[in-house]
């Protein structure tokens, strides 16, 4: 069966993807001869927990801009980040591996990270071979710190890259220097990087929206992750909140500015009745720099935050938004791992997929035809940072503030769950938690599997 990599190689002629054997995890949706393929729009936040948003009900953090998409679109209640933290999340939802099979496993700080290689295929070389125009802008979070290597972003498949290469890196609001693409761009003192990241991403809209091939931006902004550094805490100015915590909600709140600016540009251009734009974030809400999510219910109804394999660590928002293809108020609760993006990209593209991942398109869900969507019979987390034991328990250093929070899983969910005796069962071993209930053997699926090493990289 050919790798990832030849799978890529061989995408990049039509006659080529009809001779791989296998190339394919299923057959894409059709795309009629005269509707092109969408513009696609990949929005991820950065430690943005289940309830910062107003649409998953937060009460004192405003986000108009995202609950009115969530209104007008669709909204998962039950997605879930690869990770409870950020790098090996990321390079799941790149690549389509759970974190059993990824080449990422860990943030540099939990003892080493991985990077990208040569054999990871991401969805922006799918949709490359598909003849997509592809830019990333924000938070790339995989090293090394250079620019000539497999895991630039300019190697794996983005055309356009503008932001912080390393994880270490992105932590910095006001750095002295970008990424541009190979090289390194240094910017004036005091400049904050996220609203340099999104008017870049902008000037991406602007290049494509009137040109003649589909696009893929991907937006990745570093907000709100630790240190809560933003250029003004705006309507939170008179709260009696600590610093730390005004400015935390004015990050959020920023965000949401942000993604009103793009889908603002997507309208100017004329292309939103040819977009799908989706939002996520890459694990749950972060505990950091004097920040305190309790005060925001942050994690909504679910127990943990970032760093914990509990809901509240990887249970994230997830938001689709397509006029014309997803009737509004639609709701899902399909368990979604964002591992599905490379797929679902792909399904929405009419591209073939590669056949060794373990995601499964999501497409249906966004088309109305959300039957037919297929479902994992396992969610599969790996797990480096310590967590509490279920049950009561004090805080402790890796493990969940409030003790009254239970892992949704087995102690109960909020909204669109699903029904008592047909959810998942955690089960845990060593540093890995897998998920597993009885799928219907309509929507079983399998495929061949890469072995993988099974300790960390």
């Amino acid at each position: 069966m050919p790798s990832r990599r030849h799978f890529l190689a061989g995408s990049a002629a039509a006659a080529g993807l009809a001779a791989l054997p296998r190339a394919a995890q299923a057959a894409p949706a059709p795309v009629a001869e005269d509707t092109a393929p969408p513009h696609l729009v990949v929005i991820l936040a950065d430690d943005l927990g289940y309830g910062d948003l107003g649409a998953y009900g937060q009460k004192l953090i405003t986000t108009p801009r995202i609950d009115r998409l969530a209104a007008e679109g669709l909204r998962f209640t039950d997605a879930y980040a690869a990770a409870a933290v950020c790098a090996p999340s990321r390079a799941a939802l790149l690549t389509g591996l759970h974190t059993g099979h990824a080449a990422v496993r860990a943030n540099p700080d939990s003892g080493g990270q991985g990077a990208l290689g040569a054999g990871d295929t991401t969805f922006a070389e799918v949709l490359r071979a598909r003849g997509y125009r592809t830019g990333l802008f924000g938070k790339w979070g995989f090293g090394p710190e250079a620019g000539d290597q497999p895991s630039h972003p300019g190697a794996r498949g983005f055309e356009e890259f503008h932001g912080y290469i390393d994880h270490g890196h992105a932590h910095q609001y006001r750095p002295s220097y970008l990424w541009r693409n190979g090289a390194k761009e240094t910017l004036p003192a005091g400049t904050y990087a996220p609203t340099v990241i999104a008017e870049s991403a902008l000037g991406f809209i602007d290049a494509h929206a009137a040109g003649p091939d589909p696009f893929l931006l991907v937006l990745t902004p570093n907000l709100p992750h630790a240190p809560s550094e933003v250029p003004d805490v705006g309507a939170y100015a008179a709260r009696s909140w600590t610093q730390e915590n005004k400015a935390h909600a004015a990050q959020i709140s920023l965000l949401d500015a942000q993604v009103g600016a793009v889908v603002d540009r997507l309208t100017a251009h004329g292309v939103a009745d040819r977009i799908v734009v989706l939002i996520a974030s890459d694990n749950g809400p972060h505990e950091e720099g004097g920040v305190n999510p309790d005060l925001f219910d942050a994690n909504g109804p679910l127990r943990g935050y970032k760093r914990n394999l509990y809901e509240g660590g990887v249970r994230v928002p997830l938001i689709a938004w397509s006029p014309g293809r997803i009737a509004p108020g639609t709701v899902s609760a399909r368990p979604t791992p964002l591992y599905d993006l490379l797929p679902t990209l792909a399904d929405l593209a009419g591209a073939p997929a590669p056949a060794d991942i373990d995601g499964l398109s999501a497409a249906p869900v966004l088309t109305g035809a959300a039957a037919t969507a297929p479902l994992h019979d396992h969610l599969y987390w790996y797990g480096t940072s310590r967590a509490s034991p279920p049950g009561p328990t004090p805080r402790t250093a890796g493990g969940p503030r409030r003790s009254r929070r239970r892992s949704a899983r087995t102690a109960g969910r909020g909204s669109g769950s699903p029904p008592s005796g047909t959810g998942p069962r955690p089960t845990r071993s060593g540093g890995s938690s897998c998920t597993t209930w009885p799928p219907t053997s309509a929507n079983s699926a399998t495929w061949p599997r890469r072995t993988r090493p099974s300790s960390p990289p």
